[in-house]
């Protein structure tokens, strides 16, 4: 098995970045979802809530800042606010709240065009303290950026061949990856081989990751990553086929051992 492809995702819900390689930090890979657009009570703004998100295309800064893009809007060069104003934000309506700084007033505004909402973009100043993973699957000191629930989210080519495979026999069309929005995508793997990986460890290259729990789906999987427009797959399809106690399952929910660079190309082995 080997590494096909590693995507990050800046601000949390906008369009992919595609790498070459990737920096592994405890809490996923370098610049993932450090940003994150919020209501104004102070919830995340995902994909769930408003599929336009999709159409942010940010760049990222050397300094870990981004410049904002989308069509229609101008460039917007927005620096990490180290010195923002203090805030608490949740992930989740109903999650802990989490302590993150906010970006400057130009940037409210940038997304409030964007999202024709009262929004604000926040930043996760202290990852290495600030999140938890939930306990249930990791260890106390595991940390998360504004992902979901855990660090990175691995996938593998040969499941999605599968799930394409039902879709075409059902009569849809096929869709692409970036629909699961992963981390880390694995070629020469079996269909659902990561099933069997659960419980134990990934090594990419010189790093290794621990399989803490099968990937639940949501309505994200039925959005176009290019337009944002919404169907009504592949979700179904896997409610049929991909279903148990956990929710509806692809991918995996991985978190790392400790730092470390993986490239595309690297090797993917299951190890204990």
């Amino acid at each position: 098995m080997r590494v096909t492809s590693l995507h990050t995702y800046p601000v949390k819900g906008c369009h992919r970045l595609d790498h070459d390689e990737a920096r592994v930090e405890p809490w996923g890979l370098a610049g993932d979802r450090r940003w994150m657009v919020v209501d104004a009570d102070g919830v995340g703004m995902t994909q769930r809530r408003d599929p336009r998100l999709v159409t942010l295309r940010p760049a990222p800064a050397p300094d870990g800042g981004l410049t904002l893009r989308a069509a229609g809007l101008p460039d917007l060069p927005v620096a990490p606010p180290h010195d923002g104003d203090k805030t608490q934000v949740r992930v989740f309506s109903g999650k802990p709240l989490v302590p993150a700084r906010l970006a400057p007033a130009e940037a409210h505004a940038w997304f409030g065009a964007l999202l024709d909402a009262p929004v604000r973009l926040a930043w996760l100043a202290d990852p290495a303290t600030a999140r938890p993973v939930n306990p249930d699957f990791g260890s106390d000191d595991d940390r998360v950026s504004f992902a979901d629930g855990y660090p990175i989210l691995v996938t593998t080519m040969a499941s999605l061949d599968a799930v394409n495979g039902w879709l075409v026999e059902g009569g849809d069309e096929p869709v692409p990856m970036n629909r699961f929005r992963p981390n880390i995508v694995v070629s020469g793997a079996t269909p659902w081989a990561e099933d069997d990986w659960l419980g134990g460890r990934l090594r990419v290259g010189d790093v290794t990751l621990r399989v803490a729990k099968p990937c639940d789906r949501c309505l994200v999987t039925t959005t176009d990553q290019e337009t944002g427009e919404r169907g009504r797959q592949p979700l179904h399809v896997l409610g049929k086929y991909r279903k148990s106690p956990m929710g509806l399952l692809f991918g995996v929910n991985v978190i790392p051992d400790g730092p470390g660079i993986i490239h595309v190309g690297d090797p993917v082995l299951s190890v204990p």
